[in-house]
């Protein structure tokens, strides 16, 4: 059965966001026709939210909750999906300029993956870095739709894609209640945890689907062609 997940949210547990996890649930509970999401993805900045418990939100909600975090690289900001004991031990969260390739290849090698997010950022995005750095190794998947970027960012991802053949995700990167979910990523496979999360984006069986209102020429929930507050 399909899972419909958003990869890029952040909770009040980031300095830059005022959503409650409750207040996400909610918000997607009452809105279940325009956004068909099965769970998200927590991944607050610059740190790992390992000791946070949401089950009892989850069954209050029936939505499911994983974490992950986003952190920033000497190649830009990354999401790093399956953190456990061996990678916070190995990685310094809260570093600003932890080395991208490195990362990549840790994190892999530990049960985890490492996706690089909104990479047609100004500054903060993979599209930037290799116009005058060597593109990294062993990139999976980077982030094709981000619900925060501006005007061309998420265009300069497709071409991204397409010329290096990554596989490619969704997430809103909400930092407001109203914005999550506007973005997502659709799996083939039943997700139910983490582990399953990242098997799934290792496999490579999903695609960005893209729940924004505007922009009539998408249609929503429609899979988009490899062809918006900031983090």
């Amino acid at each position: 059965m399909p899972t419909i997940l958003d990869l890029h949210s952040h909770s009040e547990a980031s300095e830059d966001s005022r959503a409650p996890v409750e207040a996400y649930l909610n918000w997607i509970k009452l809105r279940r026709q325009q956004l068909p999401l099965d769970g998200i993805v927590l991944t607050e900045h610059r740190q790992w939210n390992g000791g946070a418990d949401y089950r009892a939100l989850e069954d209050k909600y029936g939505i499911m909750v994983l974490k992950a975090a986003e952190v920033e690289t000497d190649y830009g900001h990354v999401l790093v999906f399956g953190v456990n004991d061996d990678i916070t031990a190995r990685f310094d969260f809260a570093n600003v300029r932890l080395p991208a390739q490195e990362l990549i290849d840790e994190v892999a090698r530990m049960g985890g993956l490492a996706v690089p997010c909104h990479p047609g950022r100004p500054n903060v995005g993979l599209v930037e870095h290799y116009e005058r750095k060597p593109a990294l190794e062993n990139v999976v998947a980077v982030e094709r739709l981000n619900g925060g970027s501006r005007k061309g960012e998420n265009e300069r991802s497709a071409e991204l894609i397409a010329r290096f053949g990554y596989k490619a995700t969704g997430g809103s990167d909400s930092h407001l209640v109203s914005l999550i979910g506007l973005c997502a990523t659709r799996f083939e496979a039943a997700i139910r945890s983490i582990d399953d999360l990242v098997r799934e984006l290792k496999g490579g069986h999903y695609e960005p689907v893209d729940f924004r209102p505007r922009r009539p020429e998408v249609r929503r929930a429609e899979p988009v062609e490899a062809s918006s507050h900031r983090g």
